[in-house]
């Protein structure tokens, strides 16, 4: 791997961090505010709400931009979020703004893979930059549950800053305050990201234009063979799991009569068995090889009935972690093809923000579901079953879609992994 590789990884790495505690923090600000439980779930399709609205401009301005300034700008506006929380401003409507530096974040965190490394690279390098952001999430939600703790917190509220009354008197803003030095921490990486050899891609300032051009990748996007096939495998999987972050708490209330600082420990175990699966597939599965894991998304959507019936952590945890395992396993293949199409078909920014789209539109949307599953009363078991019976039945229809490009579009995809085997962008 390339030197610049690493600087990129230790970006990730901290932002991913902070965003992962801060979601647990919020949680907590809404729980002990006395927020309903609907707004807590809102949590999830708020911080996606700016990855679909702003789609058509973050993946022309990572182009347009060398992609670490472009990441720096992005963990200010996070910074800028966390503030708003700290000062008063709805948590939904702050977090959303974190949201939306997540939202420019990703087309140049992921974008400048496919210009700085091969395509043979590609998926080793996928495996890296998930098993690390998979780590952060262990680490974030477990960090943000144990800063919400009576020992860490007494020792951040301890802390007091001379003529001046922050207005931190609290467990939940005290860990919201300390996610700005996280942030810090990842600008800091980010001012070292190296430029690469990729020519910057003009913007255009008609929104219109940026509107019609981001409407046409996204076409081109789904109509490539394989592209349609990888996108619609990672859509489903990061709408579903950005969603179960959430669930678990849930559930870990439901089942475990577990609160907000034990919850954050489970969803950190899921994250275990992802990052195990996301380093195993990076070493055995090659690019051209990606959609051999397409029968594994049915088996994780039954998998997931299972968690109905656990009620004991000594089962809870193994499970989850294979649960956890098996979803990272088959993500790190197909983002990696995802991201080799994109890049071939429109340029590494604008592919990243077409996946970005599709993603957290899904998101947004089986969060506005779940949402309203919870405004209406429906439990955590409920919500599994639905969200588990989805995965299986729309993996399976991917599977199908699949198997008919095989047969009836048997030349191109030859052509396409033809190109996936080599090392020509």
């Amino acid at each position: 791997m390339k030197k610049g590789f690493y600087t990129i990884m230790s970006a990730q790495f901290f932002s991913s961090l902070a965003d992962n505690a801060l979601f647990v923090a919020a949680v907590e600000l809404l729980r002990t505010s006395g927020a309903p439980e609907w707004q807590r779930a809102a949590l999830v399709p708020m911080f996606a709400l700016f990855y679909v609205v702003l789609a058509p401009f973050v993946g022309a301005f990572a182009d347009a931009v060398p992609k670490g300034k472009v990441m720096f700008i992005s963990n200010t506006i996070k910074v800028v979020g966390c503030l708003s929380m700290l000062a008063g401003v709805h948590p939904l409507i702050a977090y959303a703004i974190v949201g939306l530096g997540a939202a420019a974040y990703s087309p140049a965190k992921y974008g400048i893979l496919t210009e700085l490394l091969p395509p043979s690279q590609l998926v080793k390098a996928n495996g890296w930059i998930e098993g690390l952001t998979i780590a952060s999430i262990i680490l974030g939600a477990v960090f943000g549950g144990q800063l919400l703790g009576e020992r860490a917190s007494s020792v951040l509220l301890s802390f007091d800053m001379p003529f001046i009354d922050t207005g931190i008197d609290t467990a939940p803003q005290a860990a919201i305050a300390f996610m700005v030095v996280l942030y810090g921490i990842a600008a800091l990486f980010n001012l070292r990201i190296p430029r690469t050899d990729s020519p910057l891609q003009p913007i255009s300032h008609n929104a219109t234009d940026l509107v019609r051009e981001f409407a046409a990748c996204n076409s081109r996007l789904w109509q490539d063979k394989l592209g349609q096939i990888s996108l619609g495998m990672t859509t489903l999987f990061w709408g579903v799991s950005g969603n179960m972050r959430y669930i678990v708490f849930a559930w870990a209330a439901a089942a475990l009569g577990y609160g907000t600082t034990q919850a954050s420990a489970l969803a950190g175990v899921v994250a275990i068995g992802t990052a195990v699966g996301a380093v195993v597939a990076s070493m055995a599965v090659r690019l051209d090889k990606a959609t051999s894991v397409i029968p594994l998304g049915i088996g994780m959507g039954l998998l997931m009935l299972v968690l109905n019936f656990i009620n004991q952590l000594w089962l809870a945890i193994p499970f989850l972690i294979l649960l956890g395992g098996i979803g990272g396993y088959l993500v790190v293949p197909m983002n990696a093809l995802l991201q080799h199409r994109g890049h071939n078909l429109m340029g590494a920014g604008r592919s990243i923000a077409v996946q970005n789209f599709n993603e957290q539109a899904c998101i947004l949307g089986l969060g506005a579901l779940y949402t309203m599953l919870t405004r209406f009363g429906t439990s955590a078991f409920g919500s599994i079953t639905i969200f588990g019976l989805l995965v299986a039945g729309i993996m399976w229809v991917v599977g199908r879609w699949h198997a008919h490009n095989k047969r009836e579009h048997a030349e191109e995809l030859d052509r396409l992994l033809a190109i996936a085997r080599s090392d020509k962008h």
